[in-house]
């Protein structure tokens, strides 16, 4: 029953709200699954009794949270749809609520990690790891996104003020104050960039290509180099991303006691409540210290005393 509804309401995600092919096979996973369960006969309606006891059903047998959120809206999609074509009178998922998730806390890399990997970069000496060395550094010193990162001009930075100037999501700029570290570094990869590949080609971006479509460097290939850089550095290439960067940045922050909102704006999050997931990493760390270095973790009481 439903089968050739189903298959309606995937023709319209597709057509309607250009559903790539995966989204539609895991929709359609979903809703047999979930029709399997209920087993209604002919005539029957999709009750909200239904979607609860399929939900209960996903729990007993440990089904991730995630994985039960994506099946309810599935199922929540496809009972909008029935509703809206008049296949059933009531929509009974209206006011059934998604399970919450937990958000895993982001992963950041320690300082020394960070310096391994910086080090790495910068005992190379062609061109192409001194631009990598240069991507690092900023990265880690700003907090940039990945996207931010590579489409830089060179127009960004303001090396007498010692900032840089970015439009992040939604076309807003925010000043980001860059440590002089970083702007040597920058100074020193403007020079050989001027020098090896564009003496004869102009250009405003601060990391160009002669080959990427939008002239600048891509966030693929920078993803590609850091994950080599990883495994020279010896360290995890999985736990190694630009993303990677961006969290280190804000935790180092945090752990040196720098105010959350100023994180915030150098971030660019439009919520506090985004930038307030680094600070369960510092208080897992703080946990973890008080647990293993207070006077009373091994304290074994006397029972004579």
């Amino acid at each position: 029953m439903l089968g050739a509804e189903i298959e309606n309401f995937l023709a319209m995600i597709a057509a309607e709200k250009g559903a790539s092919q995966r989204t539609i096979s895991a929709y359609n996973a979903d809703l047999e699954q979930f029709l399997q369960f209920c087993q209604l006969s002919v005539g029957e309606q999709i009750a909200k009794q239904h979607i609860e006891q399929f939900l209960q059903h996903l729990q007993t047998c440990a089904y991730a949270p995630k994985s039960i959120a994506r099946k309810l809206s599935a199922i929540k999609e496809f009972c909008k749809f029935l509703y809206s074509e008049h296949i059933i009178t009531t929509n009974p998922a209206q006011n059934i609520l998604t399970p919450k998730q937990e958000k895993p806390l982001p992963k950041f890399l320690t300082y020394h990690e960070i310096n391994r990997l910086i080090a790495a970069a910068h005992s190379k000496k062609d061109y192409r790891w001194q631009r990598i060395y240069v991507m690092i550094q900023l990265m880690y010193a700003t907090g940039l996104r990945v996207s931010e990162l590579v489409a830089l001009p060179l127009s960004a930075l303001n090396f007498n003020k010692g900032l840089i100037s970015v439009v992040g999501k939604g076309s807003k700029e925010r000043l980001i104050p860059v440590a002089a570290q970083a702007l040597d570094a920058v100074q020193e990869y403007l020079a050989c960039r001027n020098e090896v590949l564009f003496a004869k080609h102009k250009s405003n971006w601060l990391f160009p290509s002669l080959h990427a479509q939008d002239g600048h460097f891509t966030r693929d290939a920078f993803y590609k180099d850091i994950k080599k850089l990883a495994i020279e550095s010896g360290l995890n290439p999985h736990l190694v991303s630009p993303h990677v960067l961006r969290h280190s940045f804000a935790t180092h922050l945090l752990d040196h006691q720098a105010d959350l909102r100023a994180v915030q704006k150098m971030l660019g999050h439009e919520s506090i409540a985004t930038t307030e997931i680094y600070t369960h990493i510092t208080t897992s760390k703080l946990q973890k210290t008080v647990c293993e270095k207070h006077p009373l973790a091994n304290y074994q009481p006397n029972a004579e005393d």
